[in-house]
């Protein structure tokens, strides 16, 4: 009856933790992606949209993509994609079914090796609804937080079971739950030494022997229980390697700034204080904390002195739950504390997800213990408790609403934190890249290099803004102190190259392609680019070689054959360019360029009805081109279909006023069909876009010849003779003119 009541009670737990933390974090659900690392792991991760694919199963095993190999988590967020598409909301929903599995589970194990129901639950609660652990709910990025920590919790549960029945089928499950929480994220690196300490308490495996008064381990059991965990810590080896390698090789080991070892282990030890009060006083919580430099002395020294005292203290005071405890939060920090600097934050929200669990034990056992069994305490005691879970509500609650999109997480963050480089880096990009709002961008990539004057990537996405705001010469100067502090950044020297186009450098830019090329000589799009510019130079033949080096690496990309089309056009190659262009429509039937080029090929092969068909499809997929509305008329060109193609003449003249060469072919038309006041009308727009065109004065002089406006006739005609005295026809028809008017015509 005792173990129905005892079963039933832990349900109606269970329920009750679910249900608060859906309710606490509902709102999660309508939150978007963030543009922190979201991008890299979702949004524009090209093999995640490819699905749950055995291609996709090959590349989470070996992709380095975030400096960290974590295959577990990729296949995780694959799957998501292939139920939701880019859906954020079935990516938080995961988040938070994880996270309350988690509570489940700690509440779970707690419960099953200490036999506290109350305390189990306390600690649940608070680990379900703290404001620290917000930051690994509600991103998506760190679904390795979560996903590993089930892998946690699962293998102490497995561990347990094993401890209690033995047999080698559950050490290998024990084994198998581990790898795979290792594959999530290498944190778990540390799980090992904690079943050290679970095997302390509650599980009392360690023997001990009472010698003179204390308390002293008896070496045989400690070494026993060590060599039981070696292939745990042997599968932790290699993870730590792992990621050790892949983390050196993407830069994230000590980025930004090379923090000497000293400072390092200064800011691990202010951090396990920090951590500590973020914990009891979670506010001004935000998703990137800087490096703020040194401390003076006499903090770092108070600081260590905290940290000694609190552990000689829980040695001293022989209360195994807090060794356990207080080791597994220092013991479970040790990975991201800072003693090996990854990146440049001082600490971050998400690095608590396990280690709190330590401080919650001493918290809850240790009050329990303080109160003892009288009443009024113990309900004071639950009051307190209660009352500090509201208010973690609260906290949690708001903590979930600043993560509703990038600018009210990054806002907040600026607005709780000093000197945020980070965060004004990412304010400039969702402005520039989700708002498209490059000039309101510049202002915040300008406040990240005020506060970081070397920080490189705030130079290089500046330079990006000021390219879309047009700002070339701008955006040269900001590339140019890109590579003045990395040289080998070889994306702000091709878009330098690529600005330099725009600027018409050409020289200036084939320089810094041709150094980009020796830096990536199998980059599909340093070749395409190099390419564009070479064309503009007029260096066919050698832009047609880069073309083809582009479609050897990536033979599938449709901008690249567009390009070769064009390029094999321009060397009057039809029929090369027609099979080119032809293909990238086979690759994408949407890109528009292809059919404007196809047109331009098929027109000059005389091929004018096939020609008409391109351009029609190319109007209809870009209305607003004034070239293709252009492009059309020409072809257009005949007495039955005059009236369309004076339409896309006008389209393209609405959509480009100063287009002379639409206004020269609606005059024409006109011309044709002896409407001569219109077509005065548009050579004269031709005119007012190049008055010094001698053949356009005279072709007016004509028109107003045929009208009977002689004397107008005479001025337009000896107007282009001033500007072209050699021009022939200019003098005959104003020597016909002239004639005409002493004739009294």
């Amino acid at each position: 009856m005792r173990n129905t009541l005892s079963r039933y009670r832990n349900i109606l737990v269970c329920v009750i933790l679910a249900g608060v933390t859906v309710g606490v974090y509902w709102q999660v659900l309508y939150n978007d992606f963030v543009n922190y690392d979201d991008p890299v792991y979702v949004t524009e991760n090209k093999h995640l949209k490819e699905g749950l694919t055995w291609q996709g199963v090959v590349w989470a095993f070996t992709s380095e993509r975030a400096d960290n190999w974590h295959p577990v988590t990729w296949l995780s967020l694959m799957l998501d994609y292939e139920v939701f598409g880019l859906d954020a909301r079935g990516f938080h929903i995961t988040n938070l079914v994880i996270h309350i599995v988690n509570t489940l589970l700690l509440f779970l194990f707690l419960r099953e090796v200490t036999g506290a129901f109350w305390r189990s639950g306390f600690v649940a609660s608070v680990f379900a609804l703290h404001p620290l652990h917000v930051e690994s709910v509600a991103w998506v990025a760190e679904r390795k937080d979560v996903l590993s920590a089930m892998f946690w919790f699962l293998t102490m549960l497995a561990y347990v079971s094993y401890v209690r029945r033995g047999g080698v089928v559950r050490y290998a499950g024990l084994l198998l739950l581990f790898a795979f929480g290792l594959m999530a994220k290498p944190m778990l690196v540390t799980l090992p030494f904690v079943l050290l300490l679970l095997d302390y308490w509650p599980l009392s495996r360690l023997r001990v022997e009472r010698l003179s008064g204390s308390d002293v381990e008896k070496g045989e059991g400690l070494l026993k229980l060590f060599l039981e965990k070696v292939p745990l810590f042997v599968l932790a080896g290699v993870s730590s390697a792992i990621t050790l390698i892949v983390q050196q090789r993407g830069g994230a080991v000590i980025a930004l700034e090379k923090l000497v070892f000293g400072k390092r282990v200064v800011n691990a030890l202010v951090s396990y204080l920090m951590y500590i009060v973020k914990t009891f006083l979670p506010t001004r919580l935000g998703v990137y904390y800087p490096y703020t430099g040194e401390l003076p002395v006499w903090q770092v020294i108070g600081v260590v002195f905290l940290l000694v005292l609190v552990s000689v203290s829980v040695v001293f005071f022989r209360r195994r739950y807090l060794v356990f405890g207080w080791f597994w939060y220092v013991g479970t920090l040790v990975p991201v504390a800072g003693f090996v600097q990854v990146g440049s934050q001082a600490r971050a929200d998400r690095y608590m997800y396990i280690p709190m669990t330590g401080l919650l034990v001493m918290v809850g056992w240790g009050v329990c213990e303080l109160v003892g069994r009288r009443g009024w305490r113990r309900v004071f005691a639950a009051f307190v408790s209660g009352v500090w879970i509201l208010v973690l509500i609260v906290f949690t609650w708001f903590q979930v609403g600043y993560w509703q999109n990038s600018y009210t997480l990054l806002t907040h963050t600026v607005s709780v934190t000093n000197d945020n480089f980070i965060a004004y880096l990412n304010l400039g990009n969702y402005f520039a890249k989700e708002r498209k709002e490059a000039g309101e961008a510049i202002g915040y990539y300008r406040k990240a290099i005020q506060i970081h004057r070397k920080y490189v990537d705030a130079h290089y996405n500046l330079g990006i803004a000021l390219g879309l705001e047009k700002r070339y010469d701008e955006a040269i100067e900001a590339y140019k102190r890109v590579l003045r502090l990395r040289e080998e950044h070889w994306r702000a020297r091709l878009r330098l190259a690529d600005t330099l186009v725009k600027k018409g450098r050409l020289e200036e830019a084939i320089e810094q392609y041709s150094r980009v090329v020796e830096i990536k000589p199998r980059h599909a799009e340093v070749h395409n680019n190099f390419g564009l510019a070479l064309v503009r130079k007029g260096d066919i033949d050698e832009a047609i070689r880069h073309y083809e080096r582009s479609l050897d690496i990536r033979p599938d990309s449709v901008e690249v054959l567009n390009n070769l089309g064009n390029a094999l056009v321009k060397q009057k190659r039809f029929e090369e360019a027609v099979l080119y262009l032809k293909k990238a429509l086979s690759l994408d039937a949407s890109f528009f360029k292809t059919y404007y080029n196809l047109g331009n090929a098929l027109q000059q092969m005389g091929r004018i009805d096939e020609a008409a068909e391109y351009y029609r499809e190319a109007v209809h997929l870009r209305p607003d081109d004034a070239d293709a509305h252009y492009r059309f008329g020409l072809v257009l060109d005949r007495p039955e279909e005059y009236d369309e193609a004076v339409e896309h003449y006008q389209r393209a003249i609405k959509l480009k006023p100063d287009f002379a060469e639409a206004h020269y072919q609606v005059g024409v038309l006109y011309a044709e069909r002896n409407e001569l006041d219109k077509a005065i009308e548009e050579f004269r727009e031709v005119l007012r876009i190049y008055p010094d065109d001698a053949d356009m004065h005279c072709n007016v002089g004509v028109l107003l010849s045929q009208r009977g406006s002689i004397d107008e006739a005479i001025e337009e005609f000896r107007t282009a003779l001033r500007l072209n005295p050699a021009f022939s026809k200019a003098r005959e028809q104003l020597e016909a003119a002239l004639a005409r008017r002493a004739a009294g015509e």
